[in-house]
């Protein structure tokens, strides 16, 4: 199967080789952030590209940060990607890069739930709460929730898995202060393209986003936003509570791989090229509904 599984830039030293991006300098207080066609999933490493899934989640971050670029300070810088690597590795750039500001990224990830699915359903299966908040006795599962949570976890390296913690926790890995501000600025932001979405027949599930914090220690929004990767896309027109929704991200893949003889350990099963292709094919289908 065709795909950008890695990049070997020679032109900027490389920062980072993450489970889908790879990070490289420039200079000394930006970045470039390049999107492969990887996939992670249960956070392994899926040996096999999804063809073009960099340059959809690229378009489509870019989309999101251009959108709501006024609501809170991020980490665009409006450079051209192919302007800052050498002539000859411009094709490895082009379509699936930006160029950021540098900044130091925060120890939790901002995951905010509109709906109950995944392990926030799993956790309130057995506990009645997500995260440490209680929710309303008897919800089915990918039932809408009463209003919108703020459900951080911890950020795990390469291979390890990310944790649900509660705010309290949250509070101590970052400070009340930041995790806040965090709060606040995650479901204000998950609300406004929720709602927008919504206009184009897709919910928002839940998604996660990620901060970092400049020399001044000013909150931004840093890494994707509001990709297929970092977000369940559900089709309006299909969506019924009580089941697994049918969806536009990585939950085909996640799907296929559960139903496989693997401990969810490395290395994961080889992709059949059907189940590659259908993955593209739904990542772009929610370009195209989201940005037309």
């Amino acid at each position: 199967m065709s795909g950008m599984m890695q990049t070997n830039l020679k032109s900027l030293p490389l920062v980072h080789r993450g489970k889908v991006r790879d990070i490289y300098a420039v200079g000394d207080d930006k970045l470039l952030v390049v999107q492969t066609d990887r996939l992670s999933a249960f956070d392994v490493v899926l040996d096999d590209p999804i063809p073009g899934k960099g340059k959809i989640l690229t378009a489509m971050s870019n989309f999101w940060f251009e959108k709501f670029g006024g609501m809170m300070p991020n980490h665009m810088t409006g450079i051209d990607p192919v302007s800052v690597v050498a002539p000859e590795e411009r094709d490895q750039v082009e379509g699936r890069a930006i160029v950021v500001k540098k900044l130091k990224p925060l120890g939790i990830e901002a995951i905010v739930r509109g709906y109950i699915i995944g392990t926030g359903w799993q956790d309130y299966s057995k506990t009645g709460t997500v995260c440490g908040i209680a929710l309303p006795p008897g919800l089915q599962m990918a039932q809408k929730l009463p209003e919108v949570i703020f459900t951080p976890s911890t950020k795990a390296a390469v291979g390890d898995h990310d944790e649900n913690i509660t705010f309290e926790q949250a509070e101590e890995i970052v400070g009340p202060d930041i995790v806040r501000q965090v709060r606040d600025m995650a479901i204000s932001l998950y609300a406004a393209a929720a709602e927008y979405a919504a206009e184009k027949g897709i919910l928002i599930a839940d998604t996660k986003f990620e901060f970092g914090l400049d020399a001044a220690g000013k909150v931004h929004l840093i890494d994707e936003i509001l990709t297929p990767d970092s977000s369940r896309f559900w089709p309006a027109d299909s969506y019924r509570p009580g089941s697994s929704p049918p969806s536009f991200d990585k939950q085909f893949v996640r799907d296929w791989l559960a139903a496989q003889p693997w401990n969810k350990q490395a290395p994961a099963p080889r992709l059949p090229e059907d189940v590659a292709q259908k993955t593209a094919e739904k990542y772009s289908e929610a370009l195209r509904l989201l940005t037309e």
